[in-house]
C-alpha cells in the first residue's frame, strides 16, 4: 500500500502547496482521493500514470476538494481516453460536472460514471476480490464522507512439515491456501487449520478530512493500519472549530489513540501558521505516531 499526497493545505493554493488531493496504490488499483485545484499538475510531477486512475473518490463539494476534477477530466478526454471513469461524491456532483462539459461542448469520449452518496451511515462503495472500500461519514458544514480502504484476508500460509505428515499430494496446496478442508492420500478429510496459518494481516487506509472532532467513526476505523485525519488549526484555535467544523491536531490525534491506529498522518493545515511542525508536537503530546503530510511525500505500508 502506497500514499501520495499531492496537496494537504486548507482552502487557497499557494504557489509552493496545493489544497487537498492524494493518490492511493492498494493492490493493483491507483484510487484518487479528492481533487482539488492543481491535482492534475501535481499528478504529473509525481510521474502518476493518468490511464490507472480509473475510480475517484470526492469528500464533499467545498472547492479545495473538487476543483480539480472538471479539468482531469477534460484532460483525461484530450488523451484520448477510453476506459471507464468511475467518481464517488455527494449528490449533486454529476450535475455540476456535465453543466461544465455541456458549456463547454467537451462531452467525454469515454464513459463517466457517477456514484452519488446521500446516506448518513456508512456504505460499501466499492469491492472487488482484494479490497473493499467504504464511507466514512463525517461532520463537516456541507455533507461530506472520508473513505475507508480495506484490503480483504490473503491467501493463508501452507505449514509444510503438517502438510507433509498429513501426506497430502501437491495437486491440493492452492485450495488449502484459499481456506478449504482437503482429502489426503489415504483418504481422510484434513481440516484446513491443522495445515495452514494465517497470512500476512490486511492493511488498511482511512482518509477523514474536513471534519470536526467525531469520535463516533472510531468503530468504523479501529485498528486501521493508517489513518489520515485533518487538522486545521492547534490548540490556542480550538474554539474556531465549531464554527468552521474542523478539526485540531490534538483531537486528530484523540481519534487515532481510540481507533488504535497503526500511524496518524496530519493534514489540512491553515496556513496562517509559520511551521506545520507545531501540528505535529501536539498531536504527539496524545498520540506518538504521528506524521505530517507534505506535497509529495510518499508513505508506504
Amino acid at each position: 500500500m502506497k500514499l501520495t499526497i499531492l496537496g494537504c493545505y486548507s482552502a487557497t493554493p499557494r504557489t509552493f502547496n496545493n489544497p487537498t488531493s492524494q493518490l492511493l496504490e492498494i493492490k493493483g488499483h491507483l484510487f484518487l482521493v479528492d481533487c482539488g485545484e492543481g491535482t492534475q499538475v501535481a499528478l504529473r510531477k509525481s510521474k502518476a500514470k493518468f490511464a490507472r486512475v480509473k475510480h475517484i473518490f470526492i469528500s464533499h463539494l467545498h472547492g479545495d476538494h473538487f476543483y480539480g476534477l472538471i479539468g482531469l477530466i477534460s484532460t483525461f478526454r484530450l488523451l484520448g481516453r477510453e476506459a471507464d471513469l468511475h467518481i464517488y461524491g455527494p449528490n449533486g456532483i454529476k450535475e455540476v460536472i456535465l453543466l461544465q462539459l455541456k458549456l463547454a461542448n467537451s462531452f467525454t469520449n469515454y464513459n463517466l460514471l457517477f456514484h452519488e452518496l446521500e446516506s448518513r451511515e456508512s456504505a460499501l462503495l466499492f469491492e472487488d476480490e482484494t479490497i473493499e472500500v467504504y464511507s466514512i461519514p463525517l461532520n463537516h458544514r456541507v455533507y461530506t464522507n472520508g473513505f475507508l480502504f480495506k484490503e480483504k484476508p490473503g491467501e493463508r500460509k501452507l505449514n509444510m512439515d503438517a502438510v507433509l505428515q498429513a501426506n497430502i499430494h501437491q495437486s491440493y496446496f492452492q485450495k488449502i491456501k484459499s481456506g478449504a478442508d482437503v482429502i489426503n492420500e489415504e483418504g481422510e478429510i484434513i481440516a484446513n487449520a491443522k495445515v495452514t496459518q494465517d497470512g500476512p494481516n490486511p492493511k488498511s487506509y482511512a482518509f477523514c478530512s474536513d471534519t470536526m472532532y467525531k469520535p463516533d467513526i472510531v468503530p468504523l476505523i479501529q485498528n486501521v493500519t493508517a489513518l489520515y485525519h485533518e487538522s486545521t488549526f492547534l490548540d490556542q484555535h480550538q474554539h474556531l472549530c465549531e464554527k468552521t467544523k474542523h478539526s485540531t491536531a490534538k483531537q486528530a490525534a484523540a481519534i487515532a489513540k481510540q481507533a488504535n491506529a497503526g500511524l496518524l498522518i496530519l493534514g489540512h493545515f491553515s496556513t496562517r501558521y509559520p511551521s506545520t511542525d507545531f501540528f505535529k508536537e501536539e498531536a504527539q503530546l496524545v498520540f506518538e505516531k504521528t506524521e505530517l503530510a507534505d506535497d509529495f511525500k510518499v508513505f508506504e505500508f
